[in-house]
């Protein structure tokens, strides 16, 4: 009998296991035992997109986040995300006084066949992102630029202790 370690006496289990392998030995089935299906599948290479079961790199693709950087000057708030490979015709910039909303389309141009991926981890396909602003911008001052595949959308803020002075006029 093995002697039990200090972690073993102090949580007071009993884990007299001889190697890693013994942990999971319940689970693993025995001669003759049938495999359920989703388990075998979940251990082999996703076949074509006929299998039940597809990888990540096969699922249809869905509509992906947009990651951004948000933060403000004295008199704008500033939002900056990277749109590499996408062109401008491509990105659509809607603004509100208090929310911005970016949405847009990588394209991809395949070079080679899916199965001749070793790494698939760039994301292509459309993707958007809604912002809610933290304070009320002009909307018809907003401009957005691109340089070098970073998005840069500057939308000045909206001077609320700005006053002026009204004449009343008669009629």
């Amino acid at each position: 009998m093995k002697k039990r370690s200090f972690f073993d006496r102090f949580t007071g289990t009993d884990n007299n296991f001889d190697s890693y392998e013994d942990l999971f030995e319940d689970e693993r089935p025995t001669a003759g035992e049938e495999i359920p299906e989703e388990v075998e599948n979940d251990n082999k290479p996703a076949k074509s997109t006929g299998d039940k079961h597809t990888s990540w790199i096969e699922q249809e693709a869905r509509e992906g986040d947009l990651s951004v950087d948000v933060y403000q000057t004295d008199d704008a708030i500033v939002v900056k995300a990277l749109i590499a490979g996408v062109l401008p015709g491509n990105v659509d910039i809607s603004v509100t006084r208090d929310m911005l909303t970016i949405e847009g389309r990588r394209e991809e141009e395949r070079e080679v066949e899916e199965g001749g991926y070793f790494y698939k981890e760039l994301y292509w396909g459309s993707f958007s992102r809604s912002i809610l602003l933290p304070e009320e911008v002009d909307v018809d001052m907003a401009e957005a630029t691109e340089k070098h595949g970073v998005l840069m959308i500057r939308l000045p803020k909206i001077n609320k202790a700005r006053s002026t002075k009204l004449k009343v006029k008669s009629r």
